[in-house]
C-alpha cells in the first residue's frame, strides 16, 4: 500500500475514493475467501492432478491438515458469495485504473526499472530489509510487478480454476477441462494460486508495518497521509 504523489510532498498526497473503496472491499472479500476456502479444503486436504480425487486415494500432495467434513455447507455458500464480490470489485478497479490512467502511470514499470541490474539492486535491498518507503511515495519496480502479477495473472487464474470446479459451468463450457487438465487439476492450481496470493498479502502487510503504518493506514482510510515531517 503506497501513496500516490505525482511529485507532491508526502504530507499532501491523497488516495482517490475509488482506490480506497475497492481496496477495503477487496480486503474484506479476500479475508472471507481465506476463511471459507480453508474450511472447504479441510474436507479434502489433498491435491490431485487429473479429473478425480478422494481422501482414500493416492494424492500428488497431502497437506498436513485434519479432515473435517462438517464445515463445507456454510463455507461453500460464503466462498461463492465472496468470490463474486471479489471478481466484481476487481473488475471495477481494473476498469477505473484503465480509464483514469492509474494503471499506466502507477503500475507499469519504466524500462529503466526492469533492467537486470536495477531489479537485482532492489532485490538485494529487500533481502537486507533496507527497502523503506521512497520519499516520493511511488511504487518501486518489485511492487509494480507484484501488483500486475496479482491483477493480471493470479486473480484471473483463480477465477477460471474456480469456475472449472463448478459442474454447472463446465456443462456449458467443457473447454475449461481441457484448459486445466481436469477438475482436480483445476482445484490444485486454484490452491497454489491462493497460496501465492496469501504470500503476496503477507509481504504487503509487512511493508505497511515497516513503513509509517499509521500514516499509510490513515491515507488508505481517509485519503490523506499524515505529515512525514512529524513522523521521521
Amino acid at each position: 500500500m503506497m501513496i500516490e504523489t505525482t511529485g507532491r510532498p508526502f504530507s499532501r498526497v491523497r488516495h482517490p475514493a475509488w482506490v480506497r473503496l475497492t481496496h477495503w472491499t477487496g480486503a474484506a472479500a479476500t479475508l472471507s475467501l481465506m476463511v471459507s476456502g480453508t474450511a472447504i479444503l479441510l474436507a479434502l486436504p489433498k491435491l490431485f492432478w487429473g479429473e478425480t480425487g478422494a481422501n482414500d486415494a493416492p494424492a500428488w500432495i497431502t497437506l498436513p491438515l485434519p479432515v473435517n467434513l462438517e464445515q463445507t455447507g456454510w463455507a461453500r455458500n460464503l466462498h461463492f458469495l465472496s468470490a463474486w464480490i471479489f471478481v466484481l470489485n476487481g473488475a471495477a478497479y481494473l476498469a477505473l485504473a484503465l480509464l483514469r490512467g492509474h494503471l499506466r502511470r502507477r503500475l507499469l514499470p519504466e524500462p529503466a526499472e526492469i533492467r537486470p541490474r536495477a531489479l537485482a539492486g532492489e532485490i538485494r535491498s529487500h533481502l537486507r530489509l533496507r527497502a523503506g518507503a521512497p520519499q516520493t511515495g511511488r511504487y518501486n519496480a518489485l511492487q509494480k510487478l507484484a501488483y500486475l502479477a496479482v491483477l493480471l495473472v493470479l486473480a484471473p487464474l483463480m477465477l477460471l480454476t474456480g469456475l472449472t470446479m463448478s459442474p454447472g459451468v463446465t456443462a456449458a463450457w467443457p473447454e475449461l477441462f481441457a484448459l486445466f487438465g481436469g477438475r482436480q487439476s483445476a482445484r490444485t492450481i486454484h490452491f497454489l494460486a491462493a497460496f501465492a496470493m496469501v504470500a503476496f498479502l503477507a509481504i504487503h502487510i509487512w511493508q505497511v508495518l515497516a513503513n509509517r503504518p499509521l500514516d499509510l493506514m490513515r491515507g488508505m482510510i481517509a485519503g490523506r497521509a499524515g505529515k512525514a515531517e512529524e513522523n521521521p
